[in-house]
């Protein structure tokens, strides 16, 4: 391994841990009306739910952003045209909220902690233009200029949506760290068909269809009680 590599396997690790300070303890992703509803009470359901989101969310559209945002490197006009094509596809307010709000805080955290221009660049944009910054754009460039390759990239993003969403479910089920272990494994092998199946997938074809989450997600905008932001 050269050094070039080690360092982009630790910037990975990084962006993968739950130590990065960009708001994923603040999301359940419209999990916690799943609870709230009776839809999820056990780990089962909880895998169920965790596995549509992987296969008809995160994989046909976000893994697809992440990879086009990777791919357009410095090219930051084709980076905007990426992050205003998920922001449009992603339908619930609070998700859209929650990865623009995560996303610029990944932009701001890199532009403070490394020298590279180009991120510096487009966390320029998003600040003083309408370009969103959605999270798993910020992610795709902040990968692409960090040396780490864009399946790695879709991998690391999935990991630490699974880890986000296990540790929401945490505080709102009786699921002990075992048991959340257990599915962090089980749901690796779907992770990695997901990012498989997609990887090819063009933008034009970005194709999130998760009905039911949506329509908890828009619930849970009106819920009186809410301990997560989504």
């Amino acid at each position: 391994m050269t050094a070039a590599d080690a360092r982009a396997s630790l910037s990975a690790f990084r962006l993968a841990d739950s130590f990065l300070p960009v708001g994923g303890n603040t999301v359940s992703y419209g999990l916690e009306q799943f609870v709230a509803s009776g839809h999820v009470e056990d780990a089962d359901d909880l895998r169920d739910v965790l596995d549509s989101y992987l296969r008809r969310q995160l994989g046909p559209c976000e893994s697809v952003a992440l990879r086009a945002a990777h791919t357009a490197g410095d090219d930051l006009d084709t980076v905007e045209r990426v992050d205003e094509t998920l922001l449009t596809r992603t339908l619930p307010a609070e998700f859209r909220e929650s990865a623009t709000k995560a996303g610029r805080r990944l932009l701001e955290v890199e532009a403070e902690t490394s020298d590279d221009p180009v991120v510096a660049a487009y966390e320029e944009r998003v600040a003083t233009t309408a370009a969103p910054g959605m999270y798993p754009v910020a992610l795709g460039l902040v990968a692409s200029q960090r040396g780490i390759p864009a399946d790695e990239a879709c991998l690391l993003h999935g990991h630490a949506f699974l880890t986000d969403m296990l540790g929401a479910a945490q505080r709102l089920l009786s699921l002990g760290h075992l048991a959340a272990q257990r599915l962090l494994d089980d749901l690796a092998d779907v992770l990695v068909d997901v990012i498989d199946a997609n990887a090819d997938r063009p933008l034009d074809r970005m194709e999130p269809f998760a009905p039911l989450v949506d329509v908890h997600a828009m619930e849970h905008e009106r819920a009186e009680r809410r301990l997560f932001v989504s």
